[in-house]
């Protein structure tokens, strides 16, 4: 299938970051602000192939972003093109008067744990808001409520670690290893691309199983700059590839959704795209960030994500002309599961193209449920065929789309032969 490099490599990778633990160790470190030249990096594998969660990575406390009582409110600057512009995850707020501050807090960032204060703009309700940000939205759940769930379809992950017993995923996790991962604690990314995925609540494929490697995809040299090397990542596709020999024909793993772009001339790339070619021979499918022509879209965190006109073009690429050979996925104002705690919830108002590969392994793990003949072109071909176009300005008939379809994509699918 021809590679679409997309212009954001590792959407995510930026968020937080992960420390690593292992019993095979190798030097050098992975982590977002690395006080170190050398961190640790674990691989731990299930023993004797019984697949198991071999670790439990920490909790995380976020109060460090804003210590004590906020005094002031972060405001947003809409032509600065930064993320985390109003971050106020475990922040407390309760000195605050921000009843005049709508504008701000529509970009805010904020989690369980932030707490909140009696003077709130008229409309911002930040429980209504994170529990519109966990429906993955254009009429998914009607297709849940329906018995498509992804029930019996594996669907793996790579990515950071992960708080494994998040009450979101918990019970859909069948393994947690690591390979050449830096990470002790959970990061951010990990809970959120699993919730995304297969989260009760938060995902498109609830009832799919997870199987999940923490990887880091290089090294930290010793002047502290990252040194990209996909053969981490390679290693860790070939395990998925493993372990779905052991599986039985009606649970086999269908999809690996990878959050990162895997870009020419970067270390290990020959090796990443052979080892997903591998896959694909098994019949398990690669979603990376460039695998497909697609992009992410946008929503205020106010409207209902049912509602197709409540998607715009993402924060990421909002000043860049859409191309209309791209299929449009939900990605902005998602809540998903936080690291921070085993029943705690994040809202993350830009979520980058990192939130949209997971979404498309979820749908494509659902097409495999009703349809297990599907394969990746004739899912991409029906996605673009089902998809919409919704109008911009009457008055000018400016349009916008290819947006996908979940229930019109099912459909279609459930009907090839």
């Amino acid at each position: 299938m021809k590679r679409f490099l997309c212009l954001f490599i590792v959407m995510v990778i930026l968020l937080v970051g992960c420390t690593p633990s292992k019993t095979i160790q190798t030097k050098s470190s992975e982590s977002s602000e690395p006080s170190e030249s050398s961190v640790l990096y674990k691989t731990m594998l299930s023993p004797d192939n019984k697949l198991s969660i071999v670790r439990k990575p920490n909790e995380v406390d976020y109060s460090f972003i804003h210590p004590g009582k906020m005094t002031e409110l972060p405001s947003y600057n809409p032509n600065s093109g930064q993320m985390w512009q109003v971050d106020l995850r475990s922040s407390d707020l309760t000195n605050l008067d921000l009843s005049e501050k709508l504008d701000d807090l529509l970009y805010a960032d904020f989690d369980s744990k932030t707490k909140w204060p009696n003077k709130l703009p008229y409309g911002f309700e930040p429980q209504m808001i994170m529990e519109l940000g966990k429906n993955p939205g254009l009429g998914l759940r009607g297709l849940h409520k329906k018995g498509i769930t992804g029930k019996g379809i594996g669907l793996a992950i790579i990515d950071q670690g992960l708080l494994v017993d998040h009450v979101e995923y918990k019970e859909q996790l069948k393994m947690y290893e690591e390979i050449h991962c830096s990470d002790e604690n959970a990061s951010m990314h990990g809970p959120a691309v699993a919730s995304i995925a297969v989260g009760k609540t938060v995902g498109v494929a609830p009832e799919a199983d997870l199987y999940y490697i923490a990887e880091t995809h290089g090294v930290f040299n010793e002047k502290g700059q990252f040194d990209w090397d996909l053969s981490w990542l390679a290693k860790s596709i070939d395990r998925i590839v493993e372990v779905n020999k052991t599986l039985p024909e009606d649970k086999k793993i269908r999809v690996i959704s990878i959050s990162l772009g895997i870009v020419r001339n970067t270390n290990g790339y020959e090796k990443a795209l052979e080892s997903i070619k591998k896959a694909e021979q098994e019949g398990i499918y690669t979603v990376d960030v460039g695998s497909n022509p697609y992009m992410g879209l946008g929503r205020n965190p106010l409207k209902n994500a049912d509602d197709i006109t409540s998607f715009t073009k993402g924060e990421l690429w909002k000043n860049q002309e859409y191309n209309n050979y791209q299929l449009l996925i939900p990605m902005d104002s998602r809540c998903t599961a936080s690291p921070t705690g085993v029943n705690d919830y994040v809202f993350y108002r830009n979520g980058g193209i990192s939130w949209a590969v997971p979404y498309v392994a979820g749908l494509y793990a659902l097409t495999c449920q009703v349809n297990p003949d599907i394969t990746p072109d004739v899912f991409w071909e029906e996605a673009f065929n089902t998809s919409d176009t919704i109008s911009v300005d009457s008055s000018t008939k400016e349009t916008f789309g290819k947006i996908i379809n979940p229930v019109r994509l099912i459909e279609k699918i459930e009907k090839i032969k």
